[in-house]
């Protein structure tokens, strides 16, 4: 394949990047350390870890894991919001020799017992939050370790005044049972005494679990090993690099770290990231919040922050937004979500630095393409393939399609999955002959190997046989100014199949359907413009900020009566 796209990158990106440099996860986190030592790797609620201790902790904990009896590559469940425990606990996990099995702590029973016989997960680490979920599926799962901790376990004495607001004040933890379970700090203390075995771990050992599809379907397991790590990580850092290096200098990469760690744009482009830069994450555990939000950005000079949509347009709607200083911010990132041009031009405005899209799974570690760091406005693309990446857009039958027609996104590189867990099946429906990933989602590539993505497969709306495509619906919509956020679906229609309802969270309180329609109906072609639109005081979404339009298509599908 003619790689177009490599002629069009920024100068000082390389067109490939050589993941045997770096062995193993492991590898990178003892050279961290190791160089690092003195300066801070996380913070979190005004406290900061350094790399010494966060070396000293983690190795301890893998100590205490090495000793429960775990045969190596061991899945073991983290289950925690973003706190200094998350980022220890992974570091345990690898260097003990084991796997990372990610969990959403806001699962239900249903879904956490799944996940973890799906896995064969072992061991779990808890926040005491959740812990309940876990006491009530034990029973039904292959658990032999349960680790419980407080939300302030790792603050030192400020710890103790908020593990006691949290259980006594606010009375976040529900009563579980859980008889053979370890405090988070007894099992530290436990493993220093014993000391980490060293376990040679290598690029093909599987570091991640990564569960995926959930939201449209039975989750899968997306296995990801060191060397998919490595790689994506290392292409991350190449491809930000000539922003990091913009004046004005900073003397340590800040990264707002709002997104869950238990999701992969989190767990790569700010976790993985750091570690390689020598960074320190603003740790923030729940975004939704978004006044403690705004005041973690207040408290430090951020340089870089990944967000999704619907975060970045939460922040610039707030009203103390104007009181966060965004003078070193070198790098916004858009994922996760279709990043809406009212927004992207509503940033930059206010910070006088774009949102740079960019696009990925939890199948490919996860980021494929990003827009340059030195763009100066929303592009409408999900930008350039990341070096060693090849993107190639492709009709049913597989054929390449020609620049500028629609096609599936289908990707080749180091950092792509090497399966789903025990599922051969599912493995070989989204891999080509050619060793191509299909993503599913529908994208054109332009004449510079940008790529711009049309929408995912499963959620185009078909009207008379014509395909729309819910993200440009939207994007109009937003675009009218009194919009805050929306989602187009398809719904049945006796005459056309489908049609196009519009869910509609307002912004300006004057908005009307009249009005509305009036401004859709001079941009959108007929068969495009929604037939009914409805307001909503809010939209569904994940606990990452994606709207879930397949809520809002369950709801208008369903029988009724």
């Amino acid at each position: 394949m003619d790689r177009i796209w490599l002629r069009h990158y920024e100068p000082g990106v390389p067109s490939d990047i050589d993941p045997s440099t770096i062995p193993s996860l492991v590898t990178l986190i003892e050279d961290s350390v190791r160089q690092y030592r003195d300066r801070p790797a996380a913070a979190f609620m005004g406290r900061s870890m350094s790399y010494d201790e966060f070396d000293q902790a983690s190795r301890a904990l893998g100590a205490f894991l090495q000793g429960q009896g775990l045969s190596r590559g061991a899945r073991v469940a983290l289950m925690m919001p973003n706190c200094l425990q998350y980022p220890v606990a992974i570091a345990a996990i690898l260097r003990a020799g084991f796997t990372v099995v990610n969990v959403n702590p806001l699962y239900k029973p249903r879904e956490l017992e799944f996940q973890l016989k799906d896995s064969g997960a072992e061991a779990i680490i808890v926040l005491e939050n959740f812990a309940h979920v876990v006491a009530e599926t034990l029973p039904a799962t292959p658990l032999k370790v349960v680790i419980v901790t407080g939300l302030g376990d790792l603050l030192g004495a400020k710890g103790l005044v908020v593990n006691f607001i949290v259980r006594r004040v606010k009375k976040l933890v529900p009563a579980f049972s859980l008889s053979q379970a370890v405090r988070f700090n007894e099992a530290i203390k436990a493993g220093r005494r014993r000391g980490l075995d060293q376990i040679g771990i290598g690029p093909d050992d599987i570091a991640f679990l990564q569960y995926t599809g959930g939201t449209t379907g039975v989750a899968k397991g997306a296995v990801l090993t060191h060397r998919n790590l490595i790689a994506n990580t290392l292409q991350v850092e190449a491809w930000d690099k000539p922003s990091l290096e913009r004046p004005p200098k900073v003397e340590q990469t800040i990264i707002a770290t709002a997104l869950p760690l238990y999701h992969i744009f989190a767990l790569t482009g700010c976790f993985l990231f750091a570690l390689r830069v020598g960074g320190m994450c603003v740790l923030v555990p729940n975004p939704r919040d978004l006044p403690a939000l705004i005041g973690e950005l207040r408290r430090y000079k951020i340089n870089v922050f990944p967000a999704v949509n619907t975060l970045f347009n939460a922040l610039l709607n707030h009203p103390d937004f104007q009181k966060i200083d965004w003078s070193l911010l070198k790098c916004a990132v858009g994922g996760g979500m279709a990043v809406q041009r009212a927004v992207a031009d509503a940033w930059i405005k206010a910070t006088g630095v774009p949102i740079i899209e960019g696009y990925g799974l939890s199948e490919t570690s996860p980021v494929l393409t990003c827009n340059r760091t030195d763009i100066v406005e929303w592009t409408g693309t999900i930008g350039l393939p990341l070096p060693s990446t090849e993107i190639s857009i492709r009709d049913d039958a597989g054929t390449e399609a020609p620049l500028g027609e629609p096609g599936e996104i289908c990707a080749r590189g180091p950092q792509v999955m090497r399966s789903y867990w025990n599922k051969p099946k599912e493995t070989a429906l989204v891999t080509t002959r050619d060793g191509f990933f299909r993503t599913g989602d529908i994208g054109v590539m332009d004449d510079q190997g940008r790529v711009k993505i049309v929408d995912r497969k499963k959620d185009m709306i078909a009207v008379s046989g014509f395909k729309v495509f819910p993200n440009e619906v939207e994007d109009v919509a937003m675009s009218q100014g009194g919009v805050l956020e929306c989602a187009a679906v398809g719904v049945p229609d006796p005459h056309s199949g489908e049609v196009v309802k519009l869910f509609v969270v307002k912004k300006s309180p004057q908005l009307t359907e009249d009005e509305l329609r009036d401004f859709l109906r001079a941009r959108l072609t007929h068969y495009k413009q929604p037939k009914q639109i409805e307001f909503r005081a809010e939209l569904p979404k994940t606990n990452v900020g994606k709207i879930l339009r397949r809520e809002l298509r369950a709801e208008v599908t369903a029988p009724k009566g």
